[in-house]
């Protein structure tokens, strides 16, 4: 099992991708671009790979173990890799039938073995939709893919699940701790883009988890920074 794996989810420009920014040694970053090369908002230094077909990925991670220097795989997203998977690889084929169970057999082979067995840091991101549960009537917010793993969840598949939020800073004020920092600019504007690490009370719907004792009340919202998370990874598990 892989401890350092991350998922971080979120709806569209609420600051995945900017997340990167603060990675350290960014040479040792693989950063796998799913979204049809879709420019990073930073000049990264990262070893950027546009992905266009989602298979190359198991070969890339089996290729990252024999680089020591390669420290971070970075998948962005995971929702626009599986839409890829089912373009290339469901519609072309003669047995879509089968070629579902492939779809769904493609993610679990490449978190369960791939991931799973990898000596670096992973982070997944994906965009998330509010749903509609069928058997509760409940409206949840997830990460959206298609099949039989929507019914199980993919958030199901990680122990750390982190959600990017714009959030108004009168909100975040009973929250303070070193590990979030707003500036003068922030203040200005009246919102900060941040991390939430833990459920509250307004967002019980959500698909946020983390380890018990990862992380203090005071830290359910920190910095939008991808480099705190993968910190906090390794303090708590090494």
């Amino acid at each position: 099992m892989n401890d350092h794996l991350v998922l971080i989810s979120g709806k569209s420009a609420t600051g995945k991708s900017a997340a990167f920014r603060n990675l350290k040694d960014p040479a040792g970053v693989i950063y796998l671009n799913c979204e049809n090369n879709k420019k990073l908002p930073f000049k990264s230094g990262f070893r950027e790979q546009t992905i266009t077909d989602p298979k190359k990925i198991e070969g890339i991670f089996v290729e990252a173990e024999n680089h020591p220097a390669i420290h971070t795989i970075v998948i962005d997203s995971l929702t626009f890799m599986m839409d890829m998977y089912e373009s290339i690889h469901v519609l072309t084929s003669p047995n879509t039938m089968k070629a579902w169970g492939d779809y769904a057999q493609f993610f679990k082979v490449l978190l369960s073995q791939y991931v799973a067995n990898s000596t670096k840091n992973v982070i997944f991101t994906g965009h998330t939709l509010s749903i509609t549960n069928e058997k509760t009537l409940d409206v949840e917010t997830r990460v959206k893919v298609k099949g039989s793993l929507m019914n199980t969840g993919i958030e199901s598949h990680f122990s750390t699940v982190i959600s990017t939020k714009k959030v108004p800073i009168t909100d975040l004020e009973p929250y303070k701790s070193k590990l979030l920092n707003i500036t003068p600019q922030e203040e200005a504007l009246g919102f900060k883009y941040v991390f939430q690490t833990q459920l509250t009370r307004n967002t019980i719907d959500e698909a946020i988890r983390s380890p018990m004792s990862m992380w203090d009340v005071s830290e359910t919202f920190i910095d939008n920074d991808v480099q705190l998370v993968t910190d906090r990874l390794h303090e708590y598990y090494d």
